[in-house]
Formats: structure tokens, sequence, C-alpha cells
């Protein structure tokens, strides 16, 4: 493989994550078919119920941003490590994004415009829109501005955001408080915190060349924590359930390192393959077909899970999982190079995740995304790698880098891309009436869906312009 800059098959997966979180996030409520919502929130009224178990697309967002972050973690940290940065000032690096990024998730939950006010009018949307553009200086590197001028900068927007958040009155009474958080960045939060220490413990020091022996043992022991969390008064509730700062810090997230801890291997094996491109893959009528065969049986191991698993076919699911999983390593044994060997390595990763889905289900109560079972994490940490083939076959092997930009731009700035539709795109839509023109499309199943598609659209517009801007937004 080549050594380029960036991971565009890893910026695509995220990609795909953050717009299909948006997508699930527009599409009418209500009126789709059951496939088309989170599995435990069924239509028509998407009322919680923890006792059912199933597995929708929808449900695969989350932990495809999980797992892109984790697979991240050897580009951002690893290559820090290599440069001779210090251990301490890279951890300084990760605490000071975990404290970014809840700071993140408390200012936007404030600013939805149904948060400010109820019914919405026009100071809620222009407010929305102005906590936006506020966003750009608190997230935004000016790199070719001093030093000095960079902290003026960050300190005066956070000034400006904290002064916004405490003399903003809201809908109902409600007043400004730090537990009021978007609960899906709070979770990212947590997780990149405890991520990134991991990470960096175990590739520096003398824990350097056992790092991955560390986390596969840091991953076994996870699994039983999390599953001893379920036997209430135990020790292992009791850490599950322990938090120093409820608001900010929570133990129970912990579990999500079981997509994280794997994505790490994930993205070494992605890294060291992008290092070594000295050995490529011909691109032979014979490596075509085979790159065809496995992006194909990739995707369709994805389809087959979520059919599967929604119509609680179990048996089915091991065995069509099975069968794909060989074509994938048949397939990656026959193209060679390096390419051929990072897909066999991952394939490999994958079957070993989806393999404890498999004997992880009877436990629990089946796949469930809340609270998130074993089955559930192997599963959709299993189902993202294989999803990680299937882009580096279209991005890296065959090229379709621009076909597929909508993806890889949109993954390249996600945290725009997560707010740009509350905060952007439905405050224009109102204070232009140009919502009235989406009003038919909550008539049926087909135009509910295209409701959500119009907006999705419109949201990866606006990222995919920051991100040829250069406007990109990091912690």
């Amino acid at each position: 493989m080549s050594t380029q800059k960036r991971a565009y098959a890893l910026d695509a997966l995220r990609g795909y994550a953050i717009i299909t979180m948006v997508l699930s996030a527009t599409v009418v409520a209500g009126i789709l078919p059951e496939w088309m919502y989170h599995a435990q929130t069924p239509p028509p009224t998407h009322a919680y119920l923890p006792e059912i178990s199933g597995l929708t697309w929808v449900d695969l967002v989350f932990p495809f941003f999980l797992f892109a972050m984790g697979a991240a973690l050897p580009f951002s940290i690893g290559s820090r490590l290599e440069r001779g940065v210090r251990w301490s000032k890279i951890a300084l690096d990760v605490v000071l994004r975990w404290l970014q990024l809840a700071f993140f998730a408390i200012f936007i939950q404030h600013f939805y415009p149904y948060v400010l006010s109820a019914p919405q009018d026009w100071r809620s949307w222009l407010l929305a829109m102005a906590a936006f553009a506020l966003l750009f200086p608190m997230f935004m590197r000016f790199k070719k501005v001093l030093p000095w001028v960079r902290v003026v900068i960050k300190v005066v927007a956070y000034g400006v955001a904290l002064a916004m958040l405490l003399t903003t009155s809201y809908a109902g009474g409600r007043n400004f408080s730090p537990e009021f958080s978007n609960i899906i960045i709070l979770i990212l939060s947590n997780v990149a915190l405890f991520a990134g220490l991991i990470y960096l413990a175990t590739s520096a020091g003398w824990l350097a060349g056992r790092g991955r022996k560390v986390r596969m043992m840091l991953f076994a022991l996870l699994a039983l924590l999390v599953l001893g969390g379920d036997v209430e008064g135990s020790w292992a509730a009791d850490v599950m359930h322990y938090s120093p700062i409820w608001w900010l810090l929570r133990f129970d997230y912990l579990r999500y390192l079981l997509i994280l801890l794997p994505a790490m291997e994930a993205g070494e094996m992605l890294r060291q393959s992008m290092q070594g491109g000295a050995d490529e893959t011909e691109h032979t009528s014979s490596n075509n077909r085979w790159a065809t065969v496995l992006g194909v049986a990739a995707v369709a191991l994805v389809v087959a899970t979520l059919c599967t698993v929604q119509n609680h076919e179990i048996g089915l699911w091991g065995v069509v999982t099975l069968a794909l999983l060989c074509v994938m390593y048949v397939a990656s044994k026959r193209i060679g190079g390096s390419m051929g060997k990072l897909w066999l390595q991952l394939t490999v990763l994958a079957a070993v995740l989806l393999a404890l889905g498999v004997l992880a289900e009877p436990l629990q109560g089946g796949v469930k995304k809340d609270p998130a079972t074993l089955s559930y994490l192997f599963t959709t940490a299993g189902l993202a790698v294989v999803s990680l083939v299937s882009l580096s076959v279209a991005v890296d092997y065959f090229g379709h880098r621009k076909i597929l930009a909508f993806l890889w731009q949109s993954g390249q700035n996600p945290m725009v891309a997560y707010v740009a539709c509350d905060l952007v795109v439905y405050p224009l839509l109102n204070l232009t009436g140009s919502v009235a023109l989406l009003w038919p499309l909550y008539a049926t199943p087909l135009l509910g869906a295209i409701h959500g598609f119009i907006l999705t659209a419109i949201t990866v517009l606006i990222t995919m312009f920051t991100t040829r801007q250069k406007w990109f937004w990091r912690t």
C-alpha cells in the first residue's frame, strides 16, 4: 500500500458512521419499517423496550464511530511517539481532549433550537446558528498565526461560549446545568480518555514491545467485568456504576472499550501496511476479480448479519458468517501483496470478534444496544472491521476516492457533520420558510425516508465545504 498521508478508508468509515447518524435522526418517526429505527425503539411509539434484542443499521452507527476513533489512535498517538514527543505531553493532550469533548457535549445540547424555546422561534434559530459559528474559533487550529494569538482566540471563544451558556434563557424555565449534555458526545469524551491513556501506556516505556498482549489481556478482563456488572450487588456492579463526577466521568462507559481495543489493533495493522509501501499489490485481472469478491463478501456479511440477528435466526447467522468469512479469507490469500496481507489480518480479526459475538448471544438477553451487551459489542466491532475491509478495497485498491469523497471528507470533519443539521440546516429552513416544503414528506414511508435523505445530503454538503476549505474542528 502506498505511503499516503491519510488512511482514507478509515476516514470513509468514520464518514459513513456520522452520515448514517444524521440520517437516522432525520427520517420521519413512526411511519417507517422497524429496521429503519433502533431495534429497541420500534415504531410507531418508539418507546424504549429493553427486553427486545436485535440489530438494525441504525444500531451500527455509534459503534462504527467508536471503532474509527480507536483505529485512529495508532496514527495520532503512535506517530507522535515516533517523532519523540514526550509521553507526559501526549497524556496531557488526551486529558484536554476529554475535557474539550465534554464541553462540546454540554454546549451543543444547550443550543439546540428545541431546547432554547418551545415552540421554536426566530430567536432560537439565530442563537443556534450563532453557537455553530462560535464553534469554529473554539475548535479550529489556526496554524498560520502566532502561538500567543491562538491562545487568545481560544480563551475568548470559550469565554463567550460560557457567557452564552450562563445568560441564555431556555425553554420551560430551564437554567444552564453541566449535567445537561449530549449523551453521545459525552460517551465519546469518556472513551477518548480511557482509550487514549491505554494506548499511550501500552505503546511507550517498558510496555512498548508488549502492547498488543497487554491490550488483549485488558480486553478479556474487561469482558468479564462487564459480564459481572450484571450481577446486582456484586463488586463488579459497584465498579461499573462508580462515577466520581457522574455528569463528566462514568465507569459504565468502560464497556465501549471492547470496541476500541480491537480497533487499536486494526489501526496498527493499517498503519504498518501504509508504512511498508514497497510491496505494492499488482492490479492484475486475477487480483481485480478477487478484490471484487472480497468487497462484495464483506458487504454481504454486514447485510446478512443485520437480517439474521434482527429476525433472531441465530443459527443461520453463525452459518452465513462462517461461509462469508471463508470467502474473504480465500480472496485475501489469493490477492497477496501488502494489501492482501492487510485484508487477511483484518479478516482474521473480524472472525474472532464475530465468533465471540455469536458465542455471547445467549448471555445478557442477546444482541442489545442499550445497555450494550457483550454480543452487541463484539458483533458490531467485527462488522466495523469487515466494513473497513470493504472500504479499503474500494478506496485503496480500486481508487474510487472521488466517488466516495462524500464519505471520507465527512469523516475528516465529523464534529461539523454532527451538529450542522440541528444548528444550521433546520434553523435556515425555518427562518426562510422552506421547512413547509418538507411537510408533505411526512405522509408515507417512502417520503419519510426521502425527508431524511434530503436533510442528510444538505448536512453532507456543508461538511464537505468546510473540509475543502480546511476548516477542521479538532479537540
